[in-house]
């Protein structure tokens, strides 16, 4: 006959479960410590280079002749204008308080209209590239033997109203699949904006990244950036120095025209969009220097096609934009942004070269 378990040996969980259980909690752990806030699983100083956002292809620097065109009007792209130390938009200004920024759980402002901000930037009409704007410092270069043609255009910025966006976030790391929440927070006032980004779990906790600055020339103008798990690192912005600082005492780098921060980066690229639509056309790319909490990298994105998504929230219309890895033990970052919400990112996959996945889907709207 077959001896029935005591009572207490029933009670006893097994090794097996045991072993699962532990295996479990350590995935998700490993999950929020590599949570896609940034779009950069792996972050490598790269300051040195002087980039800032363009559409196709960046003109290379042409020889420094100081401009007496007012701006906004066409000019040649040769002209250039003298050097100074600060940033043409920022020039005389007093840097705005920093606003504060989101509590857990904390309500937004109530919904803000949509607000536009325009910058000069030269496009080149025979090629409809946008040339770059000229460094902090000039260099010496070669004068080209033909000018290139005139060059116009206004670079427009259209923010999407106050809001947040609840996401489900699906993936896998190292064979093991999860499943934890999202969380986009926006708000801004038409001259100071606040941004957060949450990715948690009931167990384990939240990682959270928190991007607060201004409305301004360049559009999102960041001054601060923090990413938290269990401390808290932060870039801090200094136009009037022109540099970025960081709380991690690592070494400060330049602060390049149209800089953003790795949350910011995805506000951006939507008010771009938002603003020109048509401009952006498939194959056209978007260049940054993206600030992370420890160090700065040059991001350059690729716009894609309108494609419908599937989504927890229902399905939606959505651009798809993308950018390559930096390097071995990078991520390659997917963002859809849907002109129906604003062009608010509603989805963003990061795919690393190990198999490790990570697919943050939009699932409702709270105003």
């Amino acid at each position: 006959m077959t001896q029935l378990p005591s009572a207490a040996t029933s009670r006893r969980p097994s090794g097996r479960l045991v072993l699962l259980t532990a295996l479990v909690l350590l995935a998700h752990w490993a999950v929020l410590r590599a949570a896609p806030l940034s779009l950069a699983a792996h972050a490598s100083a790269d300051a040195g280079t002087s980039w800032s956002f363009a559409t196709r292809t960046i003109a290379p620097d042409p020889a420094p002749v100081a401009s007496t065109k007012p701006v906004g009007q066409p000019t040649p792209a040769t002209a250039r204008k003298p050097q100074r130390a600060a940033d043409p938009g920022l020039a005389g200004q007093r840097q705005s308080p920093q606003p504060q920024g989101f509590e857990q759980n904390q309500p937004l402002a109530p919904e803000s209209s949509t607000f536009i901000a325009t910058e000069s930037i030269a496009i080149n009409e025979s090629k409809g590239d946008v040339a770059e704007p000229p460094p902090m410092q000039l260099a010496a270069v070669a004068v080209p033997a033909t000018p290139p043609p005139a060059a116009k255009a206004v670079r427009k910025f259209v923010f999407a109203p106050s809001t947040r966006l609840k996401y489900d976030v699906k993936g896998e790391i190292k064979g093991f699949p999860y499943q934890v929440n999202g969380d986009l927070q926006w708000a801004h006032d038409g001259k100071t904006y606040n941004a957060r980004m949450e990715i948690s779990h009931f167990l384990l906790g939240a990682r959270v990244q928190t991007s607060t600055g201004r409305l301004g020339a360049h559009g999102l103008e960041p001054v601060r950036f923090s990413d938290k798990v269990r401390s808290e690192v932060a870039a801090h912005f200094d136009y009037e120095k022109n540099k970025v600082t960081f709380s991690a005492n690592t070494p400060d780098v330049p602060l390049l025209p149209g800089a953003q921060d790795q949350l910011s980066v995805m506000l951006q690229i939507g008010s771009m969009l938002a603003a020109e639509p048509k401009l952006f056309t498939q194959g056209s790319t978007l260049s940054f220097q993206a600030v992370g909490p420890k160090s700065a990298e040059s991001w350059v994105f690729t716009i894609g096609t309108s494609e419908k998504v599937g989504l927890p929230g229902g399905e939606v219309s959505a651009l798809r934009v993308w950018r390559e890895p930096l390097g071995e033990y990078d991520s390659r970052v997917e963002i859809w942004f849907a002109p129906d919400m604003d062009y608010l990112p509603v989805r963003i996959r990061l795919a690393q070269a190990n198999g490790d996945v990570a697919d943050q889907l939009w699932k409702s709207t709270l105003k």
